[in-house]
């Protein structure tokens, strides 16, 4: 019994102490910031935020662009056409 705990530190803690010491001096080694602000990131790539949206969400937002045949949509094909849309007008947001 103590010969399988000895082996389950060796196996299992062991690797997970040095990954955390790696990625502890990693991060002082880094410059700026580490993720930009979600609000940032959803003005410029506008699929973070239709990604957000509920369903009903993403309708009525093609409701307010006046697409057509929108309520027939699945998920996908619906946020692959508002992003067609959303390219074209380039100021939705």
């Amino acid at each position: 019994m103590e010969l399988y705990g000895l082996l389950a530190v060796l196996v299992v803690l062991v690797p997970e102490w040095m990954a955390s010491g790696a990625l502890h001096g990693f991060a002082g080694h880094r410059r700026g910031e580490a993720l930009p602000p979600t609000a940032v990131a959803w003005r410029k790539v506008p699929e973070l935020k239709l990604a957000s949206m509920s369903l009903a969400e993403l309708r009525l937002l093609a409701r307010q662009l006046r697409l057509g045949g929108y309520t027939l949509h699945r998920r996908d094909r619906l946020t692959s056409r508002l992003l067609l849309r959303i390219g074209s007008r380039k100021a939705l947001w």
